[in-house]
């Protein structure tokens, strides 16, 4: 997808100002109505301005944004590939391009994104491309006598035009054709080709790792190489002891307790031969293998493998 142009040259300070009237106010422990007079007499003191309020949206099925500007919303849906950054920007992008037909010349853009304001007020630490066309805008608006405020307002406390500009966000119906960053795009990718390798080892359910490991995800390595090492064999199911003969032509080994396959599952949760050491390290003789041998392995996992003799085996 192509990427919007960066008119901002690099080296300009922009004038851009954020106003933030709730900055000593701690969300968790201040009441909405309390909000809600502050923005009372924030509104009072800059009443001159014409305020628009922009929000953004994004769920399992649809990313989207709206703008409350004088009485009339607009809404407009996204690739479900945006982030909800995007979503955020993108309104506040639309709100300037609504001042930009506007014969008023005083106007304050409310978001309810502070990672949204931030970045446009430190630039040049961020990549995403609609920064710099917000900028560009911004900066074009301004030489023609246009006087824009940024204010952050906090969400879902009682403020009314915030209020209408999420519930729009949610409800949007019409789609509208947008640039979708290349960030976004990765990570959308990345999504897609993640869920569909989480169905694929969804159905693996005679995989040994799978009993262990059913959730696709980031598993950290032990500091020890040998201790990391034995781990991930015994995770997988296949050790010296229970798969050498498969190299050497034999048959599989044989519990002459239980009369069944050596197997690690057998050897670690099932065999009675070892119950005692079990008792005796995991306080039952019964113990699964995802307890074992999870994320974060059983602390006395390894001590068990010396006492029962598993350990060099494996």
């Amino acid at each position: 997808t192509l990427q919007p142009i960066n008119n901002f040259p690099p080296w300009k300070v922009s004038n851009l100002h954020i106003l933030n009237p709730f900055e000593s106010f701690n969300k968790s422990d201040t009441a909405d109505i309390i909000y809600q007079q502050l923005f009372k007499e924030h509104r009072h003191q800059y009443r001159r301005f014409v305020p628009l309020y922009t929000d953004g949206s994004k769920s399992a099925d649809q990313v989207s944004f709206a703008v409350v500007f004088q009485n009339t919303v607009s809404s407009f849906r996204l690739s479900p590939a945006c982030s909800i950054f995007t979503a955020e920007i993108t309104a506040v992008l639309h709100a300037l391009e609504r001042i930009s037909k506007s014969v008023q010349r005083g106007f304050i853009i409310y978001s309810d994104s502070l990672s949204v304001l931030n970045s446009l007020k430190s630039f040049h630490d961020h990549k995403h491309p609609l920064v710099f066309k917000i900028l560009d805008l911004f900066e074009k608006l301004t030489s023609q006598g246009f006087t824009i405020l940024f204010s952050w307002i906090p969400s879902h406390v009682g403020i009314d035009g915030n209020e209408e500009a999420d519930m729009a966000a949610k409800s949007a119906s019409l789609s509208t054709a947008s640039t979708i960053p290349v960030n976004d795009l990765k990570k959308y990718i990345k999504q897609l080709l993640f869920f569909k390798w989480q169905g694929q080892w969804t159905l693996e359910t005679g995989n040994k790792l799978h009993t262990v490991k059913p959730v696709v995800e980031f598993w950290p390595s032990l500091r020890n190489r040998k201790a990391d090492t034995i781990l991930t064999r015994l995770r997988v199911g296949h050790t010296r002891f229970t798969h050498r003969h498969l190299l050497l032509g034999e048959h599989a080994p044989m519990c002459s307790l239980c009369n069944c396959t050596m197997s690690v599952h057998h050897i670690l949760s099932e065999c009675s031969n070892f119950n005692s050491q079990r008792l005796r390290f995991f306080n039952t003789t019964t113990i699964s293998l995802p307890t074992l041998l999870g994320e974060t392995p059983h602390v006395h996992l390894f001590e068990f493998l010396k006492a029962i003799g598993f350990y060099s085996l494996i």
